[in-house]
């Protein structure tokens, strides 16, 4: 149906047509990450007697988002009209939101065709059934994803080479997992911490028991049979520096590809030795700000919330009957393991149960391009090689939506590039992805529908004023984030609720 390549190269050449030069990196000195949703329609062709001929495949990017950088608590504001996340995957994710709104405004005014069609309960709607989505990213998602071994040969951060590794494993490092800190967790065998070490413990067993663990590696040999780091469990510096990580060519696993999120407390910590054993695996983790700690989750983390909970968020739950998951994550070329990203996005919440009609955890498709993204940090960097000047992150983000009025929407610290501090409380100085701009859109959608055609979840009497509101009176998208907060991640930073008050 589609290549991890053909998705690539679409998003690419979207990102080089379709996205102004304002907003993107100056390409001597600064790089940027890059990640889209891409709709794919399945339409069958009837002219056409061939078996072989019977699907015709449309490709097309709907949202798009660049970004690197996040506000810190301090910034943050209880209007609603500032962007606390502007990495990649989020900005893609908040514009394939407002792609979602307009959606579901051309399916209420049935005036053209839509994504959506009628549902079986009153107001609501749900997806075509010959659409999927595919989230691209041109980098591994931070957090958890992004811990990955790098063997004693590399030279480049950029460049991991993959090798079998697992037979020389000892099982003894099962016996090496650390407990909890918090004692009293430990203690409780109810607890998401016990469970979850459980988990993790039966998983590593299993793959290190059952021989080669598939390992996609950065230059896909073919034939080799690879396996990653450590990767189900949360292994104690102790524990894996008894390891003595050795692949066939005589190269040991030295060190990992580290990430800047940080654990959020509660979670454990990273050791912070040299090593393979600089990072526990599998925890949440905290995006970090310069010197202001921020309140968001790492993209790993939002991704696995995603595939439970659909990346429609709480307010468009209101009109439909399912969650809008993604079918599949494409990653760009850079340093990557299979096995890891399936930890990272899938694993940490495979066991959740009891969870409401239509949510679940969505067994994804993970697979990684061998396009790189030429405004990434590694193709940049080789670009400039011997160049003066330090290399640096862009500080602006590019939002960009499949919608009729003004798709693109170009940021720097979580306003509209150019904003000044005297203009901050203006209609202008808000980007149209903001938490205020998406509920002006959904208080829109609700003005152009007549109440008798509401869903009910908007029609049990209750006067419903604020956006914490509404989402509350999402109940079974609520009732899903509570099970996946209790049984998997309890330590997920919530804003407080003052900062979803207004109206």
């Amino acid at each position: 149906m589609w290549t991890a390549d053909e998705i690539a190269q679409l998003c690419y050449t979207h990102y080089g047509t379709k996205l102004p030069k304002q907003g993107k990196p100056d390409p001597n000195r600064e790089w940027t990450l890059l990640a889209a949703l891409v709709k794919i329609q399945s339409t069958a062709n009837r002219d056409s007697d061939s078996p072989e001929k019977l699907v015709q495949v449309t490709k097309e990017v709907v949202s798009m988002g660049t970004g690197t950088k996040c506000i810190g608590q301090s910034k943050m504001r209880k209007s609603g009209d500032i962007l606390n996340d502007s990495h990649a995957e989020v900005i893609a994710r908040r514009s394939f939101q407002r792609y979602l709104l307009h959606q579901l405004h051309l399916a209420a005014s049935l005036k053209e065709d839509s994504i959506f069609i009628p549902g079986t309960q009153r107001g609501q709607w749900k997806l075509r059934p010959d659409l999927l989505f595919v989230f691209f990213s041109s980098h591994t998602p931070c957090g958890d994803a992004s811990i990955i071994p790098k063997l004693e040969f590399e030279d480049q951060p950029c460049c991991p080479v993959s090798r079998d590794w697992t037979n020389n494993l000892s099982a003894e490092v099962i016996g090496n997992m650390k407990a909890p800190e918090n004692k009293r967790k430990c203690e409780d065998l109810d607890s998401p911490v016990t469970k979850k070490m459980k988990l993790e413990l039966e998983t590593f067993a299993r793959e290190v028991t059952s021989g080669i663990i598939r390992h996609q590696s950065f230059d896909k040999q073919e034939g080799s049979q690879i396996s990653p780091t450590v990767n189900s469990c949360n292994i104690t510096a102790e524990g894996l520096a008894t390891v003595t990580i050795v692949a066939p060519s005589g190269a040991k696993v030295v060190d990992v590809h580290r990430t800047g999120a940080k654990c959020v407390p509660g979670e454990g910590r990273d050791s912070g030795k040299p090593g393979p054993a600089y990072h526990q695996v599998g925890l949440l983790r905290v995006k970090p700000g310069r010197g202001d700690r921020t309140c968001s989750m790492s993209c790993s983390d939002k991704l696995a919330r995603w595939n439970v909970l659909g990346c429609q968020g709480a307010l468009l739950m209101h009109f439909l009957e399912e969650p809008i998951y993604v079918s599949a994550v494409v990653i760009g070329k850079c340093p990557y393991s299979q096995e890891v990203m399936e930890r990272a996005l899938i694993g940490r919440c495979r066991n959740l149960s009891a969870l409401p009609k239509g949510f679940g955890v969505q067994e994804l498709k993970i697979q990684q391009s061998d396009l790189l993204f030429e405004q990434s940090r590694c193709a940049v960097q080789a670009k400039r090689a011997d160049s003066p000047g330090r290399l640096v992150p862009c500080g602006a983000a590019i939002s960009w939506s499949a919608v009729s009025e003004q798709p693109l929407d170009v940021t720097a610290n979580g306003f509209p590039q150019g904003t000044t501090k005297k203009g901050i409380n203006s209609l202008q100085a808000r980007s149209r992805i903001s938490k205020l701009d998406l509920f002006r859109s959904f208080q829109k959608l609700l003005s152009n529908i007549s109440e008798d055609k509401w869903p009910d979840s908007l029609r049990k009497g209750q006067k419903l004023e604020t956006y914490q509101e509404y989402k509350e009176a999402a109940s079974a998208y609520q009732e899903a984030w509570s099970i996946l907060r209790r049984q998997a991640f309890g330590s997920w930073i919530k804003n407080p609720l003052d900062y979803h008050q207004f109206k």
